[in-house]
């Protein structure tokens, strides 16, 4: 079992935007902002890392917090889960995998927050639940092959030839999981096409912007595939490093 900072990061600064109905930014106050600790993650879970940084900012900056019934898809370690109990929400966390279960199980213990952890498949673990937000931080590496893994790391951020195979799904489901007026909050790489996500949602009866971007060297995985994702014609002229994007959705 291996111990990580929460929101560590290695990938340089992040300068998230601000959508023109969010509301205005709270002064700062002691405690507020995303805090440093520990999660602990069975071999296999996701670490949380600069897409994590990127989806904890925007939550404290929407006004996540007391009252907020919050759901946390693909919540891996738990961490995003954790960060907005302790900004006062009502958090429930999901996950395919029995290795984050456990750990999500495990970190919420350790923390003494009231989240409550399922194991499932995306909204088909809550039938018939609606939230005020939604929050997802998915798989959304593009991969060879077109079966997802069910074992291993790769079950983390493999997500089909264009990355898009659970992206797809959260755009098609979110709007029957949120309450009118509710939020939904995605980050994914630009590598699996941000703008099919903007278009599904926007089909599904969003209101949608692109809130947030950071550009970071290829991590282990990407840098791997470069030559498959150059030849499927996803890397035009980048070379090394790929941008992160968080899409914010509010059903109209």
């Amino acid at each position: 079992m291996r111990g990580v900072r929460l929101f560590e990061g290695e990938d340089g600064p992040v300068t998230p935007g601000t959508p023109a109905d969010a509301p205005a930014p709270a002064p700062p106050v002691a405690g507020a902002e995303p805090r440093p600790g520990r999660v602990v993650r069975l071999p296999g879970v996701y670490r949380p890392q600069t897409d994590t940084l990127l989806l904890a900012l925007a939550m404290r900056r929407e006004g996540i917090g007391p009252g907020t019934d919050l759901l946390d898809l693909c919540t891996g370690s738990g961490a995003l889960a954790l960060h907005a109990a302790r900004l006062g929400a009502r958090v429930t966390a999901v996950d395919i995998s029995r290795r984050a279960v456990a750990s999500a199980r495990l970190n919420t213990a350790l923390a003494r927050l009231p989240v409550t952890v399922r194991r499932g498949d995306l909204l088909r673990a809550l039938p018939g639940h609606t939230f005020d937000a939604v929050v997802s931080n998915p798989p959304y590496v593009p991969a060879p092959g077109l079966s997802l893994p069910r074992y291993g790391p790769g079950r983390s951020w493999d997500a089909g030839p264009d990355g898009r195979v659970i992206l797809d799904r959260i755009c098609d489901d979110a709007s029957a999981a949120l309450r009118p007026g509710g939020l939904l909050l995605l980050v994914q790489s630009g590598l699996s096409r941000p703008e099919e996500t903007v278009g599904r949602l926007s089909a599904g009866g969003f209101a949608v912007s692109v809130t947030d971007r950071v550009t970071i060297p290829f991590g282990p995985v990407t840098r791997r595939r470069a030559a498959w994702l150059r030849d499927r014609g996803l890397l035009r002229d980048r070379l090394d490093r790929e941008e992160l994007v968080v899409i914010r959705g509010r059903k109209k």
